[in-house]
């Protein structure tokens, strides 16, 4: 019964050890990881799709008519996490294409969250045919800009 109520300093320090260890690698993987591979994987697509629709812009654009194609960039729209802008392409009244020109890709985080968000942002507004598209789970800001710059886009289309 007494060998029970020992001191044990060696238990003491084990125990200490260990909970240490399991807290650094707890805030270690809450930290974001950044490769610099990863950093500048997804900004060359939307520059390349920026620079394509571009030219795709300036095509539409010289030859736009009342009933042909028309394509119309949106407003800038200011989140909490960068600028979100679309470009739509009008065709004899109906929404063919909308492309992301801007949106956040500040870090990791926001290149994830923009991969999976924007295909399904742009899904929903060509299946609409206007803006009232539904927020994404996970990315409500750029869900937020989205709308409106293709709310003002489709705006400036049709007036």
């Amino acid at each position: 019964m007494h060998a029970l109520k020992k001191n044990r300093p060696l238990r003491r320090i084990v125990l200490a050890s260990a909970a240490t260890v399991s807290g650094m690698v707890l805030l270690l993987s809450l930290k974001p990881h950044s490769t610099p591979t990863a950093a500048l994987a997804v900004p060359a697509p939307s520059s390349s799709s920026s620079a394509s629709s571009e030219s795709s812009s300036s095509g539409g654009s010289g030859g736009s008519t009342t009933t042909g194609t028309k394509t119309v960039t949106g407003s800038t729209v200011q989140t909490r996490w960068g600028p979100v802008q679309v470009r739509i392409t009008v065709k004899s009244g109906k929404l063919t294409d909308v492309t992301a020109v801007q949106y956040p890709t500040d870090n990791p985080r926001d290149q994830e969250i923009n991969s999976y968000a924007l295909p399904q942002l742009r899904s929903e507004a060509l299946q609409a045919q206007s803006a009232n598209i539904d927020t994404v789970s996970g990315a409500t800001y750029t869900s937020d800009g989205y709308r409106q710059s293709l709310q003002s886009a489709l705006d400036s289309a049709r007036g």
